[in-house]
């Protein structure tokens, strides 16, 4: 697929210096398009800006044949939202299905054709309403996130991008809102007491203050989608998920949220995987939500001290050495970094057990392997192979 020139692209996207390349991968058997940094050749992230270029730059390091091809990066800092359709286009006829052109004549914005010549983008300018981003074949996103540009405009729509706030919200009611999103506001005080307490940080400060942890390489390693290490990405995914409970407190909706800025991100996330409607990514973070138990959960105190700090800021009022004020930071500051000690330490003490029983299992495959390739002769006259039944099983 040919590489999109300057002029293929709507110059607002060109504007901004938000691009990465592309390149696909197989992760479990599945084509997956991953963000590459044209600088490094490396994983890029769409959180991490460092990672990021210019159009001219990322097109470059395309060309020479390290990518696949160029995305764009949405951030809360542009004013973009790309609306992608999925298996929305017939190859053969070269035009949208009917529900796919429906979304398409009323968002009346860029549109180009994806990279698999079965699907489209709609580039506009809005606001994403608040809930899920995506249902069936419909995925919309306005920030930490990456869209593939192909440059291959759709005839009969805009070559620029316009401001389409209400047709989005009334393409994600239509298309994308759960029927029960309505509810969420119902929720009784009580029920909502039940959840689990999510850290009062940022997703930015969260994500710092993973990375600077003891464990942080691992964790950058797993937020850019860098699998190094794991037989599968699926284990990969459940790692990640294990450490952003850890850092939201269990709480399953926030590490969904974070999950989906990762590298690790995929079709397979909103995938219905199980008999009883729950797709694949619902079942991973409930799962590593329920085997960590250790959370990092600011205190009150500290969250009380941090709102305390931020209006007091302004005032030029000091604190001298051994007041009542310096005292109580001080204990405030040392009960912080030890509750981060011992937490961080339990996650060490669970990483070395994943890493035992991963260690076991290769050493169990291994001396599979070694049965598999006893030889025929061996096999037939019961030598090995029957010797280690009548050990195991007490057969003859």
């Amino acid at each position: 697929m040919p590489l999109p020139l300057a002029a293929d692209v709507p110059d607002r996207l060109t504007d901004y210096d938000q691009w990465v390349c592309w390149r696909e991968q197989d992760r479990d058997g599945k084509p997956t398009k991953v963000p590459v940094n044209p600088a490094t050749g490396q994983y890029a992230s769409a959180t991490d800006s460092e990672t990021w270029t210019g159009f001219d730059h990322a097109r470059l390091h395309a060309s020479d044949g390290h990518a696949d091809g160029v995305g764009f990066v949405f951030t809360a800092d542009d004013p973009f939202v790309g609306v992608d359709l999925d298996a929305a286009r017939d190859p053969d006829a070269g035009e949208p299905i009917d529900w796919a052109a429906t979304i398409i004549e009323t968002l009346d914005s860029y549109t180009e054709i994806s990279p698999s010549g079965t699907g489209y983008h709609v580039l506009i300018e809005g606001t994403l309403p608040p809930g899920r981003n995506r249902r069936g074949d419909v995925e919309i996103y306005e920030t930490a996130r990456f869209f593939t540009v192909t440059g291959r405009h759709v005839p009969r729509t805009p070559v620029s991008i316009h401001a389409r706030s209400e047709a989005l919200t009334t393409i994600y009611r239509d298309h994308v809102a759960d029927d029960t999103d309505h509810e969420q506001s119902n929720t009784s005080p009580s029920a909502a007491d039940e959840q689990p307490r999510s850290s009062t940080l940022s997703d930015a400060d969260l994500i710092d203050r993973a990375r600077s942890a003891t464990n942080g390489e691992k964790f950058d390693r797993l937020w850019r989608g860098d699998i190094t290490g794991y037989d599968s990405q699926s284990e990969a995914d459940m790692a990640l998920c294990c450490l952003l409970a850890f850092w939201t407190g269990g709480d399953t909706g926030r590490m969904d949220s974070l999950f989906r800025q990762s590298g690790l991100m995929r079709e397979k996330w909103d995938e219905v995987h199980y008999a009883d409607g729950s797709t694949y990514g619902e079942t991973t973070l409930q799962r590593a939500s329920n085997v960590t138990t250790d959370h990092y959960t600011p205190s009150s105190k500290e969250h009380e001290q941090t709102e305390t700090d931020a209006a007091q800021r302004p005032t030029t009022t000091s604190t001298t050495p051994g007041s009542t004020a310096t005292i109580a930071d001080d204990r405030v500051d040392r009960d912080h970094e030890e509750t981060i000690a011992r937490l961080e330490s339990r996650l060490q003490e669970l990483e070395a057990e994943n890493d035992r029983l991963r260690a076991e299992r290769n050493a169990e495959r291994a001396k599979r392997k070694e049965l598999e390739a006893d030889s025929p002769t061996e096999i037939m006259t019961g030598g090995f192979v029957g010797q280690l039944k009548q050990y195991l099983f007490g057969q003859d």
